[in-house]
């Protein structure tokens, strides 16, 4: 039994990003790869058009993925937003990324949310060795999420999260030892909003948020084979609005993200013995652990494993927004680089938000040339807070 040539490219591709492993080399490239790789794609357009930042950037309905304790902050009672994100669209057209949100403003102090995100790698037609039809299959990734959020005082909140992870990636394939994976996972955050405050020719704003996110149980994805990490994931960032008037805010941010993940050690090709690096072979909340301090090269490579991001949003009279933003990945980490830009357009109680992703590394990028979509809702009463 074989699969359609050009599919069978997508799933590998899939499968490489999610849990292949690093052996011994004689570069300096050391990706850190985990299960379920989907749960790190920013699944909106407003972030997509900001460099796929979120950790301190002002609340909106999908603030579930970056920083949930942001939600206690919306000014809206109830929001609904739709996101689309075509995948790999120079190779394929139907493998895809949709997510739908949903939070809601229960007082002035705290909300809750919910979301499903679904990763879809299309269908996959099946042949024997003579080219004859045996059917398709589709498989898919998807996490049911939902979060609570809570003001701990005027300018600061706290959320917790809990998310259910399905990853089915297994196919009728002939010696197939892939299998379907569930697992649960648990998101901590808090986030700073400050009072707006005058700065002589300008009001002001400052903004900062912290989120650990995925923290749960590794996952066994190859009958037999060793466990594979999810992506527990560190972030941290800052912004500030530059209020200029009623009607015209610039906001720019900064963010950083690291893989509470263990850096895969250098083994001899031969013994399998590890040469440099500490055995990535532990439980995950050892792993998030070592994950500071156990990459082979030292110092120098942990500073590698930090992604930086940078953006700016214009928002004129609360109804146009335009973006902009740069992606950095160390070279040695996986070689993401790439420029973003964006717009967001309000009538009434409706947001369409659009992004698009310009690649500036020698690495081809899933979302190079695409567009991202989100469309949002509110609903309800509206909080304003000053």
């Amino acid at each position: 039994m074989v699969l359609s040539m050009k599919k069978l490219s997508v799933v590998v591709l899939v499968l490489l990003l999610g849990f292949s492993k690093a052996n011994a080399q004689d570069d300096e490239v050391n990706p850190i790869t985990t299960a379920a790789p989907f749960l790190l794609i920013a699944p909106d357009a407003r972030a997509g058009g900001l460099a796929d930042m979120g950790v301190a950037t002002s609340p909106d309905v999908s603030s579930l993925h970056y920083n949930p304790a942001k939600y206690a902050f919306s000014e809206s009672q109830w929001q609904i937003g739709l996101n689309y994100t075509p995948w790999l669209r120079n190779l394929t057209n139907d493998v895809s990324l949709t997510s739908l949100f949903v939070s809601n403003k229960i007082n002035e102090r705290s909300a809750w949310a919910t979301s499903l995100t679904y990763f879809s790698l299309g269908s996959i037609e099946l042949t024997d060795g003579s080219g004859i039809s045996l059917g398709t299959e589709n498989p898919n990734e998807f996490a049911i999420d939902g979060t609570y959020s809570l003001k701990l005082s005027e300018v600061i909140s706290m959320a917790v999260g809990l998310r259910y992870i399905h990853s089915n990636l297994a196919v009728r394939v002939d010696n197939s030892e892939i299998q379907t994976v569930n697992t649960f996972a648990v998101d901590v955050a808090m986030y700073y909003q400050s009072l707006e405050r005058n700065y002589g020719d300008f009001n002001g704003r400052w903004r900062a948020g912290v989120n650990i996110s995925n923290m749960g149980p590794k996952v066994e994805l190859v009958v037999g084979g060793q466990e594979s990490f999810i992506p527990t994931n560190f972030k941290i960032g800052g912004g500030f609005d530059f209020i200029l008037d009623n009607s015209n805010t610039i906001t720019a941010g900064l963010e950083l993200n690291k893989l509470l993940v263990p850096t895969p050690p250098i083994r001899d090709n031969a013994t399998g013995e590890i040469i440099a690096g500490m055995d990535d072979n532990v439980g995950f909340l050892q792993g998030m652990f070592q994950s500071w301090y156990d990459a082979p090269r030292g110092f120098e490579e942990e500073m590698e494993e930090f992604i930086w991001q940078a953006s700016a949003e214009y928002l004129y009279n609360d109804v146009f927004a335009l973006r902009a933003g740069y992606f950095h990945e160390s070279p040695n980490k996986g070689n993401r680089q790439y420029f973003t830009l964006g717009a967001g357009f309000k009538f009434r109680s409706t947001s369409l938000d659009i992004s698009y992703l310009i690649n500036s590394s020698d690495v081809n990028n899933p979302l190079e040339s695409t567009l991202r979509f989100s469309l949002t809702i509110n609903l309800g009463d509206s909080y304003a807070y000053f």
